[in-house]
């Protein structure tokens, strides 16, 4: 009996070749389907877009903000109130990643991005319905909101595009990048068209709340294409043993089958009883029991196309007491708490310097982007100059998460000291702005040019470690991979808002009149040059306190 057990699981464990793959969804392709003209691929692209665009909305229109509350840290308190958020969404997701679907998880961000903006736009910039003392916090509760529902959907994705090939993953963060791009400028052709602010900070909403809808509708387009069901499918089969008609009954016993017993093809049977009829079990050191559902009959006819799963475990029995096969509830809940803990901190094994990498990179970019680069002054730009700088970031980003899909395979080490060092870029943007009243570094070339620095490193070293990652783990860990990255990335995206506080402090209270003070010469020699745009359509007329 021992035999046959030893031989019952080599003929479960056994490896199947590539091309021996079957499923039991009428799903029929061999070799996986072909991405025409790279659809899959840019509808990706967009749903990056859709899911971080809501945040850059908030980000990009720190111009508004500003003169809506002059004096105040808004822009440092949105970016620490989303990624604090975001952290703990996070956190929730890695809990709920089995409880519920996929699917379910990214529509739940999609409808929480479209109304939320839609609310802001309509109710509070529109038709200004809450007063400028309210409305602080109102904002604030609208990007908590936001944040709930596109960190569970930017989580879900990268869960998502993990399960399939590896520049897919990089395609959603080029969208990412593509999503500040696309709201930057946004931003500035409704502040070239419209010269109110009110009305041009509305518009500009109401446009990202257009393109989250779009977003969402590609979804649910694209995640029912055969392209993107087969690798689904492939993980999900991943994680089940299978067993085929057309294969050998290689788990019977060959006695029973010669004393013409109704065998059962892919059960162990070592016992007469089966143990669900009986609370008694076999006593004694070894004893065995095992079951399946559903059983096959190897007599039946063959080439029906049914696939049958071993579904239940064999089960060893040591002790001299009667057991009964059943156990408590609370000890399976505790079980497979503990399961998922060890299934997590095995996966974390493998891909930690991933992790560290992409916490290193988003700290680093944080604590500059968005609050210091919006603390930048610029006398010839004026409130253009956080627009352009926040443009000019999204824009280098963009570059290097597109380089970041040419075929390289990056080190653990290099990921590592490659994160490490973008910490240089710290002392250089703040230097910028510090001292308030005579920075280190005059201009707007110097900002520029850091801000270029900043995004190229943070597209590159920004998305190798996740696009890298699934490849380290097998497949039917990749979900919970893109998952446990995205726990990484948001880390690093909390400590780095937290750090930027401190950086702030710095820096010192905001000068009523800084142009007045280091920049009267910059003024008098680039004013009179600049184009009369920037001196008339900047103005945003503040609201009345009720």
């Amino acid at each position: 009996m021992d035999e046959n057990l030893s031989r019952g699981y080599i003929q479960l464990g056994k490896a199947r070749g590539a091309n021996d793959l079957r499923f039991t969804n009428g799903f029929s392709h061999l070799s996986p389907p072909i991405d025409k003209y790279d659809g899959i691929y840019f509808s990706l692209v967009l749903a990056g877009v859709g899911f971080l665009l809501p945040y850059n909305s908030f980000i990009i229109a720190a111009d508004y903000f500003q003169m809506q509350y002059p004096a105040t840290t808004i822009v440092f308190d949105m970016s620490l109130v989303y990624i604090v958020m975001a952290f703990f969404a996070v956190l929730a997701n890695n809990l709920l990643v089995e409880a519920l679907s996929l699917n379910t998880r990214i529509t739940f961000g999609y409808i929480v991005s479209f109304f939320t903006l839609l609310f802001v736009a309509i109710f509070e910039v529109w038709l200004d319905l809450i007063s400028t003392t309210k409305s602080y916090t109102v904002n604030l509760i609208a990007v908590a909101v936001v944040a709930l529902g596109c960190t569970v959907q930017q989580s879900s994705f990268y869960g998502y595009t993990s399960m399939l090939p590896s520049r897919y993953t990089q395609a959603v963060m080029a969208g990412e990048s593509a999503a500040g791009l696309f709201v930057s400028l946004n931003r500035m052709l409704t502040k070239l068209l419209l010269s109110d602010g009110r009305i041009n900070t509305m518009v500009f909403f109401i446009g990202s709340v257009l393109i989250v809808g779009i977003c969402f509708g590609i979804h649910q387009i694209v995640r029912q294409t055969d392209f993107v069901q087969f690798y689904l499918t492939l993980c999900k089969e991943a994680k089940k043993i299978t067993l085929e008609p057309t294969e050998d009954a290689g788990l019977m016993d060959p006695m029973e089958q010669g004393e013409g017993k109704n065998s059962q093809y892919g059960v162990l049977k070592l016992q007469p009883q089966s143990p669900l009829e009986t609370s008694n079990v076999p006593t004694g050191p070894g004893g065995h029991f095992s079951f399946s559902n559903p059983v096959y009959e190897p007599t039946a006819a063959v080439g029906a196309g049914t696939t049958y799963k071993v579904e239940d475990v064999v089960v060893t029995i040591r002790g001299e007491a009667a057991t009964t096969y059943r156990r408590p509830s609370s000890n399976i809940a505790w079980s497979s708490l503990h399961r998922g803990v060890k299934m997590r901190w095995e996966v974390a094994k493998n891909i930690w310097p991933s992790m560290l990498a992409i916490s290193l990179t988003y700290l680093v970019t944080l604590s500059l982007y968005p609050g210091i680069e919006s603390e930048i002054v610029s006398c010839k730009f004026g409130t253009w100059m956080p627009v352009i700088l926040m443009a000019v970031f999204n824009a280098s980003d963009l570059m290097g998460k597109l380089s970041a899909s040419i075929v390289y395979d990056w080190s653990r080490l290099q990921l590592v000291i490659f994160g490490a060092a973008r910490i240089m870029l710290i002392p250089a943007l703040l230097m910028c702005a510090w001292p308030r009243d005579k920075p280190f570094f005059t201009g707007e070339g110097y900002p520029i040019f850091f801000s270029i620095g900043l995004g190229l490193t943070n597209g590159v070293i920004g998305s190798v470690p996740m696009i890298q990652a699934p490849s380290r783990v097998p497949e039917q860990h990749r979900e919970l991979t893109g998952n446990i990255m995205t726990l990484s990335y948001n880390f690093g995206l909390t400590a780095g808002s937290l750090i930027a506080y401190v950086f702030e402090a710095m820096l010192g209270k905001p000068m009523p009149d800084p142009c007045g003070t280091f920049g009267s010469n910059l003024v008098n020699s680039t004013l009179s040059d600049s184009p009369q745009i920037f001196s008339s359509i900047v103005t945003v007329k503040p609201r009345a306190n009720r």
